[in-house]
């Protein structure tokens, strides 16, 4: 008998629609071998869709009830970009009605998804440099772009501390923008990180576990077309993503290493994305976040990485599903 998939995506934020295309492949390739039903949050319900009709899915037991017949679910498949799948909300719901799903814990997808508290706890581990970094609470009285300076040096990022898709995210050069990228970025979220910006190359380097090993993908180099690898870049096409990225092997195999030990030591579970910038003068390794529901549409970085390997995005979510099952 086929396993019951809930395929969850949509959720709170602006990366909805992105959220709606990861879903998308995701379905075409598990429909074959599993009921998927594509269960959409919004923060007015959450429902599934059928022939036009949104049916409310009854959060007491994540059931759907259909032409009368109550489904439940095997596992649920989570793939919100932001609140409230990636930031562990949804995985707390699913821990409590004892739901597999496929992504890091509760605990582990809060912390990833909290730029000022991973930055500090990978920067305590000792893993790999943490660009300097300050943040400022908005509930707090806002501090002079003196103040601000006097901890770190222009030119410096602005980004909301729980965010994604690079929303609201200012590189700023001028003194005079910061306190009003500040307040734009507090738009997001009420506390805002402001990191000092290392010039040099940005990698991103994707991290599963595979029959029960820790994993890093082939490596990947992102190439904006912009300044800076940001909304535009991301999502408008003006980004290029290369595979594999065009670098010295031993280059390759210290972020590959260094991808590795950042997933075991915050214990992430499914597949993760950590990116990096090496820092053009040094050559020294910066870390830049991690990414525990990377994006899979077709153009995005994990299935070009699978796909490098030799492998196929079918065999990716395939994978995850019996990782949620054992």
């Amino acid at each position: 008998m086929k396993k019951n998939i809930a395929l969850v995506c949509g959720g709170y934020t602006g990366e909805y629609e992105i959220s709606l295309e990861s879903a998308d492949q995701i379905y075409e390739n598990l429909k074959e071998n599993y009921n998927v039903y594509k269960i959409i949050i919004t923060k007015q319900d959450w429902f599934f869709e059928n022939n036009g009709e949104k049916i409310s899915i009854d959060r007491n037991d994540f059931s759907l009830t259909l032409d009368s017949r109550k489904i439940v679910f095997d596992a649920a498949f989570i793939i919100v970009h932001g609140t409230p799948g990636e930031n562990g909300l949804l995985q707390g719901y699913f821990d409590m009605l004892s739901i597999p799903y496929n992504t890091c814990s509760a605990l582990t997808s809060a912390v990833t998804f909290d730029k000022v508290i991973c930055n500090a706890v990978v920067k305590q581990s000792g893993i790999v440099k943490v660009a300097d970094n300050t943040f400022i609470n908005q509930d707090e009285e806002l501090p002079t772009a003196e103040e601000i300076l006097n901890k770190v040096s222009l030119p410096v990022f602005v980004k909301p501390s729980q965010g994604g898709s690079s929303l609201a995210t200012f590189k700023v050069t001028d003194k005079e923008d910061l306190l009003p990228k500040i307040k734009e970025a507090f738009t997001v979220d009420n506390k805002v990180i402001v990191e000092e910006f290392i010039k040099g190359r940005e990698f991103s380097c994707g991290v599963m576990t595979i029959e029960g090993k820790i994993t890093a993908l082939p490596l990947a180099e992102i190439c904006p077309k912009t300044d800076f690898f940001d909304w535009k870049a991301k999502y408008k096409g003006l980004s290029e993503e290369k595979v594999p990225a065009p670098v010295d092997e031993a280059t390759t195999l210290l972020i590959q290493k260094t991808s590795e030990k950042i997933y075991k030591h915050l214990h992430c579970k499914g597949v993760c994305r950590i990116d990096y910038i090496l820092k053009e003068e040094t050559g020294e390794l910066y870390f830049l976040e991690v990414n525990t529901t990377p994006g899979q549409s077709k153009e995005s970085i994990v299935p070009k990485q699978i796909r490098y390997m030799g492998k196929n995005v079918k065999w990716l979510y395939e994978t995850q599903i019996a990782d949620m099952l054992k």
